[in-house]
């Protein structure tokens, strides 16, 4: 959902970009928080329970700030120091919280959104098989530089039960979930 709110900043002093995170948004340890410019630079990153600044555009060098006590209420706002008349622009706050797993007949779809850099994602089962996991995956970028990625594997109906897990990862995090499918369930 995205709100429009309008933000008077004063010249070379603190201003507060408000985003509060909707409801229904899971705020755990795999919650991703954005903020990009509608021009597309990076201006935050927050994931794994800190801030990831790697891909931080530059001119936002050692500028940004969340509120870290309270991004458990829901609270998702930037702290913007030292305001620049460059920064006259609109910004965007984004949140992902989860990797996405379902089971749609003899296939599991593995999704997520909204993730930077582009990530890659890999697939594996528990205990290890040696069945060729054939898998589509595709990955689109969004106009804010984002990326999403999705992928279908076709389930094996020769293997007894397995846990199959989709890891999603870029060159600084990973997250994975998996998924417990019985052999009689497809």
């Amino acid at each position: 959902t995205l709100h429009n709110t309008e933000v008077s900043c004063v010249f070379m002093e603190s201003c507060i970009l408000p985003c509060i995170l909707p409801c229904s948004t899971q705020v755990n340890d795999n919650l991703v928080i954005v903020w990009t410019q509608l021009t597309s630079r990076l201006v935050h990153s927050y994931f794994e329970n800190q801030d990831q600044l790697e891909h931080q555009d530059q001119h936002f060098r050692g500028r940004t700030s969340l509120f870290k006590d309270q991004i458990s209420r829901g609270n998702a706002s930037l702290q913007l120091t030292g305001v620049e008349v460059q920064d006259q622009d609109r910004y965007r706050c984004y949140t992902i919280s989860k990797v996405n797993m379902e089971q749609v007949g003899n296939r599991i779809i593995c999704s997520s959104e909204g993730i930077y850099p582009e990530p890659d994602l890999t697939w594996s089962t528990s205990p290890p098989s040696n069945l060729n996991l054939q898998n589509q995956t595709s990955i689109q970028q969004t106009e804010q530089q984002l990326y999403n990625i999705s992928s279908s594997l076709i389930l094996s109906d020769s293997e007894t039960d397995l846990i199959y897990i989709c890891t999603i990862s870029t060159r600084s995090n990973s997250r994975r979930v998996s998924l417990f499918i019985p052999s009689k369930c497809f």
